[in-house]
């Protein structure tokens, strides 16, 4: 079991260049609104501080193809990830209008059924599951009850992505209940609301190492 890494929520030329020294695969900014977001300009400054090599992915919550197409344009986006509950459609639509790959956000409340993940799994790119936390898309902090997500999360149609809460203390818990394919950390390594702590950072990507199944 080998996992990469994503740093989410920047806001900073800083944060991403220590996300990249790191070794973090993905660097993500926020499109879908709260503390952290950026405009398509801002965020393109943003990832282009983290150099050649490390995937940029933009995270959006209700928004139209065509839209977020326009966005990609301008932040230089290798990857989509959708919020607010993405059906096949809207990951279909997307990628269409983008060319982009897609990531579709599953938000976990309680039990899950591998019912539930099918046919947006087999549709997107990779499966992102995250905490289901009312009034908020994400980026709260809280994680999911990952044993209860065990059992639907065990086929992999396309990689699995999980979020939610997760910080040095607890991702390694995380990576053995799941076995994702890519972790992916934004509150969890911040001192405040987009503003990363890169001794936070270390620390998770350490823990991830010391593991010895950092990808």
């Amino acid at each position: 079991m080998r996992v990469e890494l994503k740093f989410c929520g920047l806001t900073r030329e800083s944060d991403a260049r220590a996300a990249a020294e790191l070794g973090a695969r993905y660097v993500g900014v926020i499109f879908a609104g709260g503390p952290r977001y950026l405009d398509p300009g801002r965020a393109r400054e943003v990832l282009d501080a983290a150099g050649a090599g490390v995937e940029r992915v933009g995270v959006f919550g209700r928004t139209d193809a065509a839209s977020i197409a326009a966005v990609v344009r301008a932040a230089r986006l290798d990857i989509v990830q959708l919020h607010a509950d993405p059906t096949v459609s809207n990951v279909r639509a997307v990628r269409a209008a983008t060319g982009a790959r897609v990531w579709a956000v599953v938000r976990v409340e309680g039990e899950l059924a591998r019912d539930q993940l099918h046919d947006i799994w087999e549709a997107s790119d990779a499966l992102v599951l995250d905490s289901k936390v009312k009034g908020t898309l994400g980026g709260t902090g809280a994680s999911f009850d990952w044993n209860a997500a065990e059992h639907a999360a065990r086929v992999h149609p396309s990689p699995l992505v999980i979020a939610g809460g997760l910080t040095a203390a607890n991702v390694v818990q995380a990576i053995e209940a799941l076995s994702p394919d890519i972790v992916d950390v934004s509150s969890g390594i911040e001192s405040s609301p987009g503003i990363k702590d890169h001794a936070r950072m270390a620390d998770f990507i350490d823990a991830v190492r010391r593991a010895g199944v950092l990808r």
